[in-house]
């Protein structure tokens, strides 16, 4: 019985685990998604040498200012590019860019009538306000 019961004591054995049964090869193709195509590369467009940009005709179109911008740029019809330069160019002479902060702009009398009566705006905003002054 000694023997018997030194059996009982001993923990039964498990059953090694097998390993997976493997799939089929057939499966796992089918289950891939099909390569892809390698997508075409573009070619950089050459650089055109010595050519130069267009300018955009609404911008070149000859512009009849009003009255009160007429003060700052003159009374002729001139093109918006024109109008943009000629105001910067009388921003500088009467030193009028805000020394702090550079891009606003302080306004004088002429300015003043110009940008709706407001005594500083910011350069983007100065082309919306002198936009609604040419015809």
């Amino acid at each position: 019985m000694a023997t018997a019961k030194k059996a009982a004591k001993k923990p039964a054995k498990k059953p090694a685990k097998k390993p997976a049964a493997k799939k089929p090869a057939a499966k796992k193709a089918a289950k891939k998604a099909a390569p892809k195509k390698a997508a075409p590369k573009k070619k950089a467009a050459p650089k055109k040498s010595g050519a130069k940009r267009k300018p955009n005709a609404a911008f070149m179109k000859a512009m009849t200012p009003s009255a009160v911008l007429a003060a700052v740029v003159g009374s002729m019809p001139i093109p918006r590019t024109e109008v943009t330069k000629k105001i910067w160019d009388y921003i500088k002479k009467n030193k009028l860019q805000d020394s702090i902060n550079r891009r606003l702009i302080n306004a004088d009398e002429k300015l003043k009538q110009v940008f709706g009566g407001k005594k500083q705006v910011s350069m983007f905003e100065m082309t919306k306000l002198v936009s609604k002054h040419l015809k």
